[in-house]
């Protein structure tokens, strides 16, 4: 009778056992479902970095060194078709609304975006339980509260365009404003390893690095290899690419610093979008004709790096060529989080092709500057050709499969008439941004 007693006691325990560890499994698979739908989002802006001052990218013969940036080129996706605005309001903007400029009066550097837009924070916190960030540079209103007016939880940062100096500016936290000493690049990088430290739940950080942005300086040695430059302004005037260059390091380094804060589990359950807000300035910038840089609505002002890692990216160290506009990460970050939204505005979600090559469905891409408040000088590209109307009215037409760098004008008197082919695209493109 005790040797079956104990018998059945050591069943039910072996049952009981079961039990549970079949219960630690279906907990686990529900953790690991309910990570794949709600990734931390971690947004990466470099300000006035385009393609030839970027790792990947073919344009430019010189390259600053970027490890990091390598890296989550090697674990993702280079995205090599993707235009911004030629300034830097504009495109936060269209990150932010997933509208063009006409459609919220930020057509330049400097104009204020309406708190009445809908913002791609708060519309990520109604389709789930995320708690949302914005750490650096804002440049889209001088109203200390502006950030947070617009759904924002936490703000802390620089509002203005540039900072008088890189360990000399107002950082603002929240609406209250303080001044700072130490390296903003720096300094922002504390700031967001603090601020995810605390979270206890989904999280989605748009990080704004001012860097590469003007003044042009010597960082702190510990961040770059250029140890060797002199630190005076006039060896910076006269030749500050190298300077710029060493900016760009120092900003990857702590980009660097920042994910190695990260636990594995928080790493693995991140989608890191990294990309430009415009194109390089014309001081600094490569290959590109100097007046049509930053700016400009040529390829120099407006053709900027996008890479994106981990998350639910399952391809690896691949290129994509789809057109995007960096209003599309608007509908991408939303579907991302777990939204249904996957086009909105003039946002389309490119979240498609982190697994499937050419998934995109964008057939042209837009952008555009106002130059005063009734001028807006207007480009639209297909896969192949791109069309600029400028704001006096004035045209061009380049192919840009064999002229990446816009040298021939094909509306010039000396190019006319046009052949079959791209008399055809000019007037697809015609009509294309008449639908715009």
């Amino acid at each position: 009778m005790k040797k079956l007693t104990f018998t059945f006691i050591s069943l039910l325990l072996l049952l009981t056992s079961c039990s549970n560890n079949e219960e630690i499994i279906e907990n686990d698979k529900e953790t690991m479902a309910l990570n794949s739908s709600t990734p931390n989002v971690l947004l990466i802006i470099a300000d006035d970095m385009g393609i030839d001052a970027t790792p990947g990218f073919e344009l430019g013969d010189e390259k600053p060194n970027m490890p990091t940036i390598s890296n989550l080129q090697q674990n993702g996706i280079t995205y090599t078709n993707t235009w911004s605005n030629p300034v830097c309001s504009p495109t936060r903007a269209g990150i932010l609304t997933g509208k063009y400029g006409f459609n919220t009066n930020v057509l330049n550097a400097g104009d204020q975006l309406n708190t009445n837009e809908i913002s791609i924070q708060n519309t990520v916190k109604q389709s789930s339980t995320y708690k949302t960030a914005v750490i650096g540079k804002w440049h889209l209103s001088d109203d200390p509260n502006h950030p947070n007016d617009m759904g924002i939880d936490y703000y802390a940062g620089s509002l203005p365009g540039g900072l008088r100096a890189y360990n000399d500016w107002t950082l603002t936290v929240n609406g209250l404003n303080t001044p700072e000493s130490s390296y903003a690049t720096t300094k922002y990088t504390d700031l967001a390893i603090d601020w995810i430290k605390t979270q206890d739940q989904p999280w989605f950080l748009w990080l704004a690095h001012n860097t590469p942005h003007t003044p042009f300086h010597l960082p702190p040695n510990d961040l770059h290899n250029r140890n060797n430059l002199p630190n005076d302004q006039a060896s910076i005037n006269s030749n500050p690419r190298p300077y710029y260059f060493a900016m760009i390091e120092a900003m990857d380094k702590e980009i660097g610093r920042l994910l190695e804060s990260f636990d594995k589990e928080t790493l693995e359950n991140t989608l890191i979008i990294f990309v430009g807000d415009n194109g390089t300035p014309s001081t600094v910038s490569q290959a590109y004709n100097s007046r049509r840089t930053k700016g400009s609505i040529f390829q120099g002002g407006i053709h900027v790096p996008l890479i994106v890692s981990g998350g639910a990216v399952t391809k690896k160290n691949t290129t994509d060529d789809s057109l995007i506009n960096t209003v599309d990460l608007f509908a991408t970050i939303a579907e991302a989080t777990g939204s249904s939204i996957f086009e909105t505005n003039e946002s389309i979600s490119f979240k498609t092709t982190f697994s499937e090559k050419n998934a995109n469905s964008r057939s042209y891409n837009y952008s555009e500057i106002g130059t005063n408040n009734e001028t807006v000088t207007k480009a639209i590209r297909s896969k192949t050709h791109k069309y600029i109307l400028f704001g006096d009215n004035t045209e061009a037409l380049y192919n840009l499969e064999n002229d990446p760098l816009e040298n021939i004008n094909l509306l010039n008197e000396n190019r006319l008439p046009l052949n079959n082919n791209d008399k055809q695209q000019l007037d697809d493109l015609k009509t294309a941004l008449s639908d715009i």
